[in-house]
């Protein structure tokens, strides 16, 4: 922590893999919707490992981001809870000392709000912390009144941290048709797949697999109530065939592998439905009459909206619960080595936690 109250650390992405964590002008509000968010804790996503390994996918670099005014170098981080420690003087909806989880979508808005009903399917979209205007890897951040939501009194701002990518999950199962009792697959147990398992229990979902490489993946989503099943040990859609006598209602693709979208489809019956969650990096091939001939539906989803408040509620019914999802919590000094690197290097963890 910095005792000039005009500098702050953050961690600066300038291109892939040039991470570096420096000291940085703290951001001030300049507008009346403005609120000045000490962080607490910041959680390291699956899109900004792509980001760090492989990018630019969300970060604008060419040119400035239409609704940030800003390109790289850009300060990350999108998953994070803080107090609230200013805010400007037409903010209604927070004061100073709440504690908040950010909502950190980048869409039209006025006056505290989205402009648009479905406002993450603007043209424009972008991410606080991806596209500009600041990020949560850092010790404080500004962001607009609409994009704060209070926190419950019973949660962490670990749980806090938490709130975005839990509300992937819940956006995913609630933009599917699935209705309480009905089956489940998610192929990919990382931190989104997991969120999907506990959304898929909180909707109702009867029986629930989770297809992952990852042995300690796999035990995770196990703990979490799903069956969990190893790819490396044979044809993963007929086993789910076996175990379903013909196939699942439902399942979600969570990992942006392209042989992997083709397992997600034909693990469905007739007429079953496939949710693609995954952002890719690639093009994906597969057969239309998979779909054509047993009238199955797949469809994408992009983030979430109007979701966040639902999630916290969830989290206080003991849904996505940060026991079960914090691999481990680190200082922002070690998030390039200890938080970045490692989580490319060592797929056991399953969310790490940074505590500016």
């Amino acid at each position: 922590m910095n005792d000039d109250k005009h500098i702050m650390q953050a961690a600066v992405w300038y291109r892939a893999r040039d991470l570096r964590v420096e000291t940085v002008t703290t951001p001030r509000i300049e507008e009346p919707h403005q609120v000045k968010v000490k962080v607490a804790a910041c959680g390291i996503c699956g899109s900004d490992l792509h980001e760090y390994s492989a990018g630019p996918i969300f970060i604008p670099v060419d040119e400035p981001h239409p609704l940030s005014q800003q390109c790289a170098p850009i300060i990350m981080g999108h998953e994070f809870a803080g107090e609230v420690v200013e805010v400007g003087e037409r903010v209604t909806r927070v004061k100073p000392g709440d504690r908040v989880a950010i909502e950190p979508i980048l869409s039209p808005h006025r006056d505290g709000s989205y402009l648009m009903e479905r406002y993450n399917l603007t043209p424009l979209l972008g991410f606080h912390g991806l596209s500009g205007g600041g990020g949560g890897f850092s010790e404080y951040t500004v962001v607009g009144e609409h994009m704060v939501h209070r926190m419950p009194e019973a949660l962490s701002y670990e749980q806090g941290a938490l709130v975005e990518p839990a509300a992937v999950g819940l956006h995913a199962v609630r933009q599917s048709s699935l209705k309480a009792g009905d089956s489940a697959v998610v192929f990919g147990a990382g931190p989104i797949g997991l969120m999907v398992i506990e959304s898929l229990k909180a909707a109702g979902a009867a029986e629930i697999y989770a297809v992952e490489l990852s042995e300690v993946r796999r035990q995770k989503a196990t703990d979490l109530g799903a069956t969990a099943l190893a790819p490396q040990q044979g044809d993963v859609v007929a086993r789910i065939h076996d175990l379903t006598r013909g196939g699942v209602d439902f399942a979600f693709e969570v990992t942006g592998i392209p042989a992997v979208l083709n397992q997600a489809i034909n693990s469905t019956h007739a007429g079953g439905e496939t949710v693609v969650v995954s952002i890719w990096e690639t093009e994906a091939a597969f057969q239309p009459n998979d779909l054509v001939i047993k009238e199955r539906t797949m469809k994408g989803i992009i983030a979430y909206r109007h979701v966040y408040p639902a999630v916290m509620a969830l989290m206080e019914q003991g849904y996505y619960r940060a026991e079960d999802l914090i691999t481990a919590r680190i200082p922002l000094a070690d998030v390039v080595e200890k938080g970045f690197e490692t989580l490319l290097n060592d797929k056991s963890h399953v969310k790490i936690i940074v505590e500016p």
